[in-house]
């Protein structure tokens, strides 16, 4: 298992942030680390996890997928979500 960021940007107002949101949720352990990024952990690749996203969003959008190599550093996210990281970084 490894942790993966996910960024996204979706260029017109509206649209499939439930549906992407949910495929976010559906890898079980995530954290929203800000509006558009979130941490999952998983056992598929950056690429499966890009094109399992990708099949969601729009051929306009923007959509990032890299795995984490356990260091980081952050400012002003919540206590649970620092928790999280720190778990599973």
């Amino acid at each position: 298992m490894a942790t993966y960021i996910i960024s996204y940007d979706l260029d017109n107002p509206g649209q499939k942030y439930e549906k992407l949101i949910a495929a976010i949720k559906s890898y079980g352990t995530y954290a929203k680390i800000t509006e558009s990024c979130w941490c999952i952990v998983s056992t598929d690749e950056s690429k499966v996890i890009r094109d399992n996203l990708e099949s969601i969003v729009d051929g306009n959008d923007k959509l990032f997928v890299a795995k984490l190599t356990g260091q980081a550093a952050w400012f002003g996210l919540s206590k649970s979500t620092s928790d999280w990281l720190h778990n599973n970084l």
